[in-house]
């Protein structure tokens, strides 16, 4: 596993660090998750998430007051209360406190609706938080988030790159993440890769973000991030009109 800060930039605090899974001399998750398959889903997902809680111990992550994020398979969880019992049980074996820790999902897995409203309503219940990544990108969306509303919802970074040189990006963003604000959501923009890109999101009023602009993630160890300040740089007219509307 390696690990990538989740900043709250205008508090300067840590929210959270995503545990990621790599390979063994550092391959990308695609490159595992291409292995996985009905045969080992199951058996993949528990000891990543096994795995997560163990490396997060030992690093003291729940010493900086953060959540650990960590990314699950909706369709390797067969039945929500028994497939936790491993989760709940390494949780109180190795001291890392349940209520720090955040299951996230990706829109991208096609799951039966109804079966991922059980595992969300079942973790809630447990004490868990919940988060949608890659929001707008997959199968999940407004349908989803009429029944269920998570405590975080991260939006897809196809919406956050160049977003400085794109007023209709702008604009999206703006409304989702006053929708998600009017619903009691917290929203994570993640991808953010430049100053611009974290200026624009700063003034849209964004203020948990994640990517390599503020750290890379980390094998088995928690990066020292970059806390940026907002660029004194003026923005483009486009830019300007939309940030104003913003206001």
């Amino acid at each position: 596993m390696a690990f990538q800060p989740i900043l709250d930039v205008r508090n300067k605090r840590m929210f959270a660090y995503e545990a990621l899974l790599r390979g063994a001399e550092g391959e990308g998750a695609g490159v595992i998750l291409s292995q996985v398959t009905d045969a080992n889903r199951y058996a993949f997902d528990q000891k990543c998430r096994v795995t997560a809680i163990e490396l997060a111990t030992a690093l003291d992550l729940a010493e900086h007051n953060a959540y650990l994020s960590i990314n699950f398979l909706p369709n390797a969880v067969y039945e929500p209360k028994a497939c936790i019992k491993l989760t709940l049980e390494t949780a109180m074996r190795t001291g890392f406190p349940v209520e720090r820790i955040m299951f996230e999902f990706t829109e991208s897995e096609r799951v039966d609706t109804a079966h991922l409203l059980n595992i969300l309503h079942a973790y809630r219940n447990l004490g868990f938080k919940t988060a949608i990544d890659d929001f707008g990108a997959g199968y999940a969306g407004l349908d989803l988030l009429s029944r269920f509303q998570p405590d975080v919802v991260k939006l897809d970074m196809g919406l956050i790159r160049d977003i400085d040189g794109s007023p209709v990006k702008a604009t999206m963003l703006r409304h989702n993440v006053r929708m998600l604000h009017d619903l009691g959501i917290e929203v994570v923009c993640e991808g953010v890769e430049t100053q611009a890109e974290f200026d624009v999101l700063h003034d849209l009023g964004v203020d948990l973000m994640q990517g390599y602009f503020f750290a890379k993630p980390a094998i088995a160890s928690l990066p020292e991030p970059h806390w940026p300040a907002r660029s004194s740089l003026p923005v483009s007219e486009a830019q300007r009109s939309d940030l104003d509307l913003a206001v």
